[in-house]
């Protein structure tokens, strides 16, 4: 069971509070991490699924998007946030992932226009009625401590009346974000009225809203003491540099950003995201440099390798996650998966490709670098097989997954269509199995693969 007393904490941000980033900061001595706030509409849709490539538990969308994902590391620190207004679907959604999950958070600060249109964030700060009926509705019906976070309220007498209210429902804490409704981060928050509140209440208060206090661990302590709190949750500090949880010491923002980019790869978030957080994190004049120019206008975690240099570390995941990837293909098919081993003796199958109703054929292949080694991948193979025999360049039109940001190519050579219905980690890999399976259609050997 959680506990709220002394505790460095994550905040809930929006694009960074996913799977990659809340690991991160747990590596660095986070004791909880919140995940970013999400709609219960958006998730009381949601079917739970165990990934078992990524070694995830994923709550996906009809349309098969993940909206939000998680993993045994974080299972017991992961606090999963909700924005919502009605205390029987916030129950609905904390059913579904009370198993995965240490705690369930209700968004009762947020300011945003779409919050409190919906009723929900700052709206509930004047509705203690229904604040008391979401609150008692999941702490009632869940195995697991239910927190809130809330903001201050126009006066110190109506922030504790609220807090009573809170208080009465039997949640495990609150989280006191430490400015009025109105205010953004760039004015310091209220530490004098936040003391005021926090002495008001025997239950764990979790302070925020002190980055502009906070740079390093040293600092966590020094908000938690002024203002009499039991713990500390870290937003914007965080978010620029999470290794401000070290007890160590922060680290240089080149090695925050590659063991972020590595978790990112390896768990596979919304690309944008995780570009965006490493590109926040840099200065504005790396940013204008052709390095910098490339790293904006990446569009997927092979391209923001290249303009890094952090193609080594980028192959050895996507490798690691191929082999996996094909290990369990292999059972959920039942059927032999090609996997580009460049032995025509072993990669020669019995079943025949399937043909689409618009003349693709297609094979189940993925292909891995590691197979190759020195020798000529299959693009390499083809193109030089079809310019000695007058076919003409391949052509390839790769197709991305929004869900994961998988990828899948049919090549074109010769009028013929050919695809692997392998969606692959990159659009380099995803026309190596392309070629594959061309090479494969057309018997096409190469003495350069006959020795592996």
């Amino acid at each position: 069971m959680l506990s709220y007393s002394e505790k460095a904490i994550l905040a809930p941000m929006v694009r960074y509070g996913t799977l990659p980033f809340r690991l991160l900061a747990l590596r660095y001595g986070a004791d909880i991490v919140y995940g970013e706030e999400i709609i219960d509409f958006k998730m009381v849709s949601c079917t739970r699924k165990e990934n078992r490539v990524l070694g995830t538990i994923d709550f996906s969308a009809p349309d098969g998007s993940c909206v939000f994902r998680t993993c045994a590391e974080e299972k017991e620190q992961v606090v999963f946030q909700m924005g919502t207004a009605s205390p029987d679907r916030a129950l609905q959604v904390a059913k579904l992932v009370e198993n995965d999950v240490a705690g369930i958070d209700v968004n009762m600060g947020c300011p945003k226009p779409f919050s409190i249109s919906g009723g929900m964030g700052a709206a509930l700060l004047t509705k203690p009625d229904q604040v008391h009926a979401i609150l008692s509705t999941l702490v009632n019906g869940l195995r697991i401590p239910v927190t809130c976070k809330m903001r201050l309220l126009p006066t110190v007498e109506e922030t504790i009346s609220l807090v009573k209210v809170i208080e009465s429902t039997g949640v495990a804490a609150i989280t006191l974000h430490g400015r009025y409704k109105n205010q953004r981060p760039s004015v310091d928050c209220h530490v004098d009225i936040m003391r005021q509140v926090i002495g008001s209440t025997s239950l764990p208060i979790i302070a925020n809203g002190g980055s502009r206090q906070i740079s390093c661990y040293e600092d966590i302590a020094k908000f938690r003491e002024a203002t009499g709190a039991a713990s500390v949750m870290v937003a914007r500090s965080a978010m620029y540099n999470p290794s401000l949880f070290r007890k160590e010491g922060n680290f240089p923002w080149n090695i925050v950003a590659l063991d972020y980019f590595k978790l990112g790869v390896h768990y596979q978030p919304v690309f944008a995201n995780t570009k965006y957080a490493i590109a926040a994190g840099l200065a504005v004049s790396i940013l204008k440099t052709p390095q910098g120019q490339e790293l904006l206008a990446s569009r997927t975690f092979e391209e923001l390798a290249n303009s890094m240099g952090w193609r080594k570390e980028f192959d050895e995941i996507e490798e690691k996650l191929c082999a996996k990837e094909a290990e369990l293909q292999i059972s959920r098919f039942g059927l032999p998966l090609v996997v580009g081993d460049p032995c025509p003796k072993f990669s020669r199958l019995s079943y025949q490709p399937d043909v689409a109703e618009d003349g693709t054929m297609e094979m189940h292949i993925m292909f891995q670098a590691t197979k190759y080694g020195s020798k000529p991948p299959p693009k390499v193979v083809l193109l030089e097989w079809a310019r000695r025999n007058g076919k003409g360049k391949p052509e390839y039109t790769t197709t991305e997954r929004s869900s994961d940001r998988a990828y899948k190519a049919v090549l074109t050579l010769g009028g013929q269509k050919y695809s692997s219905s392998f969606w692959e980690r990159s659009k380099r890999a995803a026309e190596h199995a392309a070629s594959l399976v061309c090479i494969e259609v057309l018997q096409i050997a190469d003495p350069r693969w006959s020795d592996a």
